[in-house]
């Protein structure tokens, strides 16, 4: 086709794509994604594989945006951002979670976990997932979890060697707040001082406390082994995640959108615990290479003594869903 006419249908053509081209830019939303570790630990394996799964769900559409290191806040005040709708996701572990739905709590109880495989096995069962969305959907309003996650197993670390139950006496532990820690560190002899993460550096190097707990990773990544160099393998309790939506984003989501982050958020729970814990193997060999002391043969035997008749004692304090969380946890092989 040719002369005016041609001209006109062609621009007219071309007027359309641009517009069409144009909708579709205006169609990608970002979406903040808060944690309040460094991008090298679990939880930036966490957020990768969260952003990825939903970027190729979406062509490109919904574009998850990260902010480690608590950039956005600790994660108790993140939690609020997103409960508010100010911030669209974040990652709490299941401690922190219990400041909002203190049930919570039952994910941190000492001792529940066996090892790393029934830590994978647990986090990962279908079950499992379904009772912690149901607790929080209950007992949380703002903020609904799509996905459970884990940084590992917990260990202690000092200036000092833990061996033994023993060796807790009298000392000052820097624990999360939540009444699972506040029972059972006095209960091994201990006293207990709360702070959020972001403190635990100084007050290792100033000894407002002499331990600290964490995953080993974390302590690596946050170089905590600089003021505590040495590393007790107690394995006591597990450094479980929530991943979290604000209700105000997920209300404004079509039910396709809402397909999506979920499935987003099931790859996630299928693939991060076991990438996870390769990461705390990894940064265990790494701490080893650069000096730290690491005490593997620790006795648990007087730990779990004391820890075992907490758990069914401390689950049912708690409320009728960490009850149920806990036998489905324990029944687990």
């Amino acid at each position: 086709m040719s002369g005016p006419r041609g001209i006109i249908v062609a621009a007219f053509a071309a007027a359309s794509i641009l517009f069409t081209a144009t909708a579709q830019a205006q169609e990608v939303k970002h979406y903040r994604f808060a944690y309040d570790q460094p991008k090298t630990t679990g939880y930036g394996i966490l957020g990768d594989i969260f952003a990825d799964k939903l970027k190729a769900l979406s062509k490109g559409t919904m574009l998850i945006e990260q902010f480690p290191g608590a950039q956005l806040g600790q994660e108790p005040q993140v939690l609020q951002l997103v409960k508010s709708g100010d911030v669209e996701f974040c990652i709490s572990s299941s401690a922190n979670a219990a400041t909002l739905s203190p049930q919570a709590g039952v994910m941190s109880m000492h001792f529940l976990f066996r090892s790393e495989a029934h830590l994978i096995k647990a986090i990962t069962d279908p079950e499992v997932s379904k009772a912690v969305k149901a607790m929080i959907s209950e007992t949380v309003q703002g903020a609904r979890v799509i996905a459970l996650a884990t940084l590992g197993l917990r260990d202690m670390y000092a200036r000092r060697e833990i061996r033994n139950v023993a060796g807790m006496k009298g000392l000052k532990v820097r624990v999360q707040a939540t009444p699972t820690e506040d029972t059972m560190f006095p209960a091994y002899g201990a006293q207990i001082v709360h702070m959020p993460f972001g403190s635990v550096y100084t007050s290792l190097q100033t000894g407002v406390v002499d331990v600290a707990e964490n995953g080993i990773n974390v302590y690596l990544a946050n170089k905590h082994y600089e003021v505590a160099p040495v590393l007790s393998i107690t394995e006591h309790e597990a450094n479980n995640s929530l991943v979290w939506v604000s209700d105000k984003l997920w209300n404004s989501l079509t039910p396709e959108q809402q397909g999506w982050v979920q499935a987003a958020a099931d790859e996630v729970n299928r693939n991060q615990p076991a990438k996870a814990i390769e990461l705390e193997h990894q940064s265990l060999e790494k701490l080893k290479s650069i000096g730290v002391k690491v005490v593997a043969d620790v006795d648990k035997s007087g730990f779990t003594a004391i820890a075992d008749p907490y758990l069914d004692k401390l689950a049912k304090e708690l409320g009728p869903h960490a009850e149920k969380i806990k036998n489905l946890i324990r029944a687990i092989n």
